[in-house]
């Protein structure tokens, strides 16, 4: 190789390390009653900075899924394609117990545990995140009809994950999606348009359509229609208990600026089957009560990526060399350093406290009333 392409002075890449030996981390753990699970964080940390986890992110994102509307014979399928990498992901987050699991625990600290293991387990791809997110936090909604709790529940927080389409009963896993946001209202849920028309057996059909639907090959949706009470919230299964589909279309997949390894879509319902969670006129309460317990994660995954950005900073000074030496020893850069990893200590800390308040809370309520996240206690 000529001398001219000789590669020098360039930083090694971050492979290989523990990505949970964050001092703020751990002591998070341990103070927040959860240092029982300090080996399982371990674990995790180093199976997310190794270099299967690494190359399985950077695949997921660079091959984006793909939307199959029609088969080859021209019938209906709604299906959206990803690749094999993205699936290693979700085995893994949710065989580690990112899922619904901490639900079914009694164990002091097990939502904080799992807190530890979203934020080790962030250094993947965060494509694969949302919809663990939201099999975790659909549980709290859920619980508001003890019938469909009792049915879905299990299926929500066990380790295994299994994305094959069946009929959810069927099934040893469920993944869970929401569908709330329409075009003419956006954030305004109440503006929503979309129908919920009561039938003589008691079921409901919804139609309309629906602007962004995380995670669209869930095995079923929270999604806000308005009934003949008000505006109501549904669980509308993909895959019926007699194997039929839905009514449910994905029109196309939404082109995102990040997140891309996990699909968004916008979907028509025409008719499709939904189940009633909570009261007629209680679909916001009902809901929020879901999207209250994904803003845990979402405090989760912002410090988490603080964490990441520092160490990559880190990393790059300590390795890199300039004006005669390396970037670390330089005075300004090293006060920028120490800058950036006090805030990600703080938002570490400030994460895991949350995470322990909702753990504490949990284990005070254990009936179906587990609502919003609380406010961390001396706030």
């Amino acid at each position: 190789m000529p001398a001219t392409h000789e590669v020098t002075n360039q930083v090694p890449p971050v492979i290989g390390r523990d990505l949970s030996t964050f001092p703020a981390l751990l002591e998070g753990l341990r103070r927040e009653g959860a240092g029982w699970a300090e080996q399982e964080v371990r674990d995790l940390g180093l199976r997310a900075g190794g270099e299967q986890a690494q190359t399985w992110s950077r695949v997921a994102n660079d091959h984006t899924p793909v939307l199959r509307t029609h088969d080859r014979y021209g019938f209906r399928v709604d299906e959206v394609e990803y690749d094999e990498a993205y699936h290693q992901l979700m085995r893994v987050a949710l065989g580690a117990g990112l899922g619904g699991t901490a639900w079914a625990s009694d164990r002091p600290g097990a939502h904080v545990a799992r807190a530890a293991k979203m934020m080790a387990w962030s250094a993947t791809d965060f494509g694969n995140l949302c919809p663990v997110a939201m099999v975790y936090a659909v549980v709290p909604a859920l619980r508001t009809n003890p019938e469909l709790s009792a049915a879905y529940e299990p299926l929500l927080t066990t380790t295994s994950y299994d994305p094959d389409l069946r009929p959810p009963e069927a099934k040893k896993a469920l993944i869970a999606g929401m569908s709330m946001t329409e075009k003419q209202g956006g954030s305004d849920l109440r503006a929503n348009t979309t129908t919920a028309s009561l039938q003589t057996d008691g079921r409901y059909r919804l139609t309309g359509h629906k602007w962004f639907t995380s995670a669209p090959m869930s095995d079923f949706f929270l999604t806000l229609a308005q009934a003949p009470g008000g505006l109501s919230c549904f669980l509308v299964p993909r895959v019926l208990p007699d194997g039929t589909r839905n009514a449910i279309s994905l029109q196309r997949l939404k082109d995102k600026l990040g997140n891309r390894s996990n699909a968004s879509a916008e979907i028509e319902y025409d008719g499709a089957l939904g189940l009633l969670v909570g009261e007629e006129g209680r679909g916001v309460p009902t809901i929020i009560e879901m999207v209250n317990v994904t803003r845990l994660d979402c405090s989760l995954w912002a410090a988490a990526g603080m964490r990441t950005g520092t160490a990559q900073a880190l990393h790059h000074a300590t390795h890199r060399k300039a004006f005669g030496d390396r970037l670390i020893h330089k005075p300004a850069m090293a006060n920028v350093l120490a800058d950036l990893a006090l805030e990600s200590e703080a938002a570490t800390t400030v994460a895991l406290r949350l995470a322990g308040a909702v753990d504490r809370a949990a284990r005070e309520r254990r009936t179906p009333d587990v609502v919003a996240v609380p406010d961390c206690p001396g706030r």
